[in-house]
């Protein structure tokens, strides 16, 4: 590979693990010096007690704030993700403020803006905005990918002088479905009015792309029948669905890349709308939320990337035999199916990281080094881990280990020697 293609990437790399060096140290008061008073709120009112998904809801409140900060979202972002359903919500009940009478206690550690944020994510139904208003809008994965490439297209010619985009196609669905003053949703409990702007509806369907990514795993698609790896929600096999299940990672990759380039679209759509106000000088007065920064997760290829059904499947399945079945494949074996894997997704670090030790084991140690750390960047850029058996920062103190040992051209020959890894330097 050419050195100028490996030094951004390198580059690339080490300020993901700049942004995360804090999360894994536990240094939260680096990344924010209210952070660890704000989690001895949550701690304070049980969240830590509460059970969630892939842990406690305490673990995935301060998981999600971590995504959205490695992500580069703004403070207010984040803080609504700490938060983010402290009063409850559509999906589960977790309230562990009043939302009555704890909006004060909690603006008063938060701040207006998060709070603010954090009440709208929890008194809408998410899942009619994020996927009845906004995915299934787009049920022809093709005319999503066409509308990616030519939004790309259309802002590179705006940002350029030319500005003759006003009736694209991929602009006229996304403002019909998503229209400039932004759209009302019903409150969940009192059936009263809800107006979200555009760029809170962008917010939440960001925070929904993390939130799904850390929390979901094979139990929910047991619960919720997702064979087919769409995420629909549309079973309901609740008697079966035994809690953890078999740890496999989930079939929910598909859905947040769908999710990740409709997101893509309203943030480009965003981005002309301002520099059409700016040509014509108009004034916008209407609560558009023009405050709230939206930014483009590392993940996904920025968000243009749509990962099909298919090839999702597949993928997981051949990374499952390739990490279960060493003793009847062998190490060339399972290499050969990690690889077939990655191809088929190409979005995720853990294959990348055993097809590393892989080479390690085998004195191919050049391959090693550049599998780990692929490995290493994806799980760096995404901040929650896709095979979920292992945390994150398991996951990623493992892949440093790998790139150390390949750097230095060595490997233990000894089942103790691999007990005794785990210094990184």
């Amino acid at each position: 590979m050419p050195s100028s293609t490996c030094e951004p990437q390198h580059n690339q790399l080490q300020a993901l693990l700049e942004s995360a060096r804090p999360f894994l140290r536990g240094q939260l008061e680096n990344v924010d010096d209210r952070l660890p008073s704000l989690v001895a709120v949550l701690k304070s009112v049980g969240a830590g007690e509460c059970w969630h998904k892939h842990g406690s809801f305490l673990d995935h409140l301060i998981d999600i704030y971590r995504i959205l900060k490695i992500w580069g979202a703004p403070d207010a972002v984040c803080l609504c993700g700490l938060f983010h359903s402290a009063y409850s919500n559509s999906y589960v009940n977790l309230a562990i403020f009043d939302p009555s009478t704890g909006r004060d206690v909690v603006r008063k550690h938060v701040g207006d803006a998060a709070e603010r944020l954090i009440h709208l994510f929890c008194v809408v139904n998410r899942q009619k905005l994020i996927h009845d208003e906004l995915l299934f809008r787009y049920s022809d994965e093709s005319e999503l990918v066409q509308h990616v490439k030519d939004s790309e297209k259309s802002l590179s010619n705006a940002r350029n002088g030319v500005f003759d985009v006003e009736d694209e196609e991929w602009r006229k669905k996304i403002q019909s479905i998503l229209p400039a003053d932004g759209i009302v949703m019903k409150h969940i409990k009192t059936g009263e009015d809800v107006h979200l702007s555009r760029r809170v509806v962008a917010t939440f369907l960001l925070m929904t792309i993390a939130d799904f990514s850390d929390q979901l795993f094979s139990f929910q698609d047991v619960l919720f029948d997702n064979s087919d790896g769409m995420l629909k929600f549309s079973g309901n096999d609740f008697t079966t669905a035994l809690w953890p299940g078999d740890g496999k990672p989930g079939l929910w990759m598909n859905s947040i890349s769908r999710m990740g380039a409709i997101y893509t679209l309203i943030v480009r759509e965003e981005q002309l709308y301002s520099i059409k106000q700016r040509q014509s000088q108009s004034v916008n007065t209407s609560n558009r939320d023009e405050g709230i920064q939206l930014v483009t997760p590392p993940i996904l290829g920025n968000c243009t990337g749509i990962l099909s059904a298919k090839d999702q499947i597949e993928a997981r399945d051949l990374y499952w035999e390739g990490v279960c079945e060493v003793s009847k494949r062998g190490l060339d074996g399972c290499a050969e199916v990690l690889k077939k894997s990655v191809v088929k997704n190409p979005f995720v670090g853990e294959p990348h990281v055993v097809l590393g030790q892989i080479y390690l084991s085998q004195g191919r140690f050049d391959e090693a080094e550049k599998e780990a750390e692929e490995g290493l960047r994806l799980l760096l850029a995404w901040g929650s881990p896709w095979d979920k058996r292992m945390s994150w920062e398991g996951w990623i103190a493992w892949c440093r280990v790998l790139v150390m040992k390949a750097k230095e051209k060595s490997w233990p020959q000894t089942s103790w020697g691999i007990l005794n890894l785990g210094l990184v330097r």
